[in-house]
């Protein structure tokens, strides 16, 4: 009933809600995927996005086919693998961001894991612009991590908002400087922040920082100050800081997905990887 490339195109449109960027990441022409949703939705029987001039959102019937669709793609995979005979064998050194802490990733893994036995994985977590770091010098093979929205290295996984954070409790002083709880430098996060701040001519001063996602979250709940976060993953705990504070936007942030160049041996467990994480980017939100 449903075709898994309709299916793939869905994913990647959920994912990226562009239908131009998710046609760029699958390798097509943005009317091609377009046809691919419309078929799929005269499948269903159902409207799965509202497209307008302001973006692309998921319909009800959209956020249910979302489970069904990663449901037969996984499946699908599996069987092609286990006819093709083929074995995927090495090590691979994958890279992701500290945000990913508290999502559902590691189920992602574990089904790589799962699929590819035989496969040495190594994790390493850390700030995205380490990560790029590492993935520059060759110690990575590759790595989940953000990316500025004007940036277009790597496969964009899925898009989100950037947004303040902070106790439902607190209350900021418009008269004092906003009390930040930063990673250290080179966090994206933290840059973005600053810069929105100065851009504002917002006064402002670390409260806290620490180079743990787990140490800013209790220092943010303890009401020390507000962070900047990603809106699709605030953590327990946590609320949005409402725009009546007055504290200035922090624009979109991107996910993506970068290969390193120098480790032949890993490609094909890269891409296999790269793959499922691609098929499963809309886990990677919090629950």
């Amino acid at each position: 009933m449903f075709e898994p490339v309709q299916l793939r195109t869905f994913l990647a449109v959920a994912q990226t809600l562009s239908f131009t960027q998710a046609a760029q990441r699958i390798g097509m022409r943005q009317s091609t995927a377009s046809q691919h949703v419309r078929k799929l939705e005269e499948a269903a029987g159902r409207r799965l996005f509202v497209r307008d001039t302001h973006g692309v959102e998921l319909t009800e019937d959209g956020e249910a086919m979302l489970g069904f669709a990663r449901t037969i793609l996984e499946a699908n995979e599996r069987a092609a693998s286990f006819f093709a005979g083929t074995r995927l064998r090495g090590r691979l050194r994958f890279g992701a961001s500290e945000d990913f802490v508290l999502t559902r990733l590691p189920e992602v893994l574990e089904g790589f894991r799962r699929d590819h036995p035989e496969v040495d994985l190594e994790l390493t977590v850390e700030l995205s612009g380490t990560l790029h770091e590492l993935l520059a010098a060759g110690r990575l093979d590759l790595v989940l991590a953000k990316r500025r929205p004007e940036e277009t290295g790597g496969r964009l996984v899925w898009r989100d908002r950037l947004v303040w954070v902070g106790a439902e409790r607190l209350r900021l002083d418009p008269q004092r400087p906003v009390p930040l709880v930063v990673f250290p430098p080179p966090a994206v996060t933290r840059a973005r922040a600053l810069e929105a701040l100065e851009r504002q001519g917002r006064e402002w001063r670390i409260a806290c920082t620490s180079g743990s996602l787990n140490g800013l979250i209790a220092a943010t709940r303890a009401g020390l100050g507000v962070m900047a976060h990603t809106k699709g993953m605030i953590p327990p705990g946590l609320v949005q800081i409402p725009p009546r504070s007055g504290l200035p936007e922090l624009g979109g942030v991107d996910f993506a997905l970068l290969h390193g160049r120098r480790d032949r041996a890993a490609r094909g467990p890269a891409e296999a990887l790269a793959e499922a994480i691609l098929a499963g980017g809309d886990r990677l939100q919090l629950p």
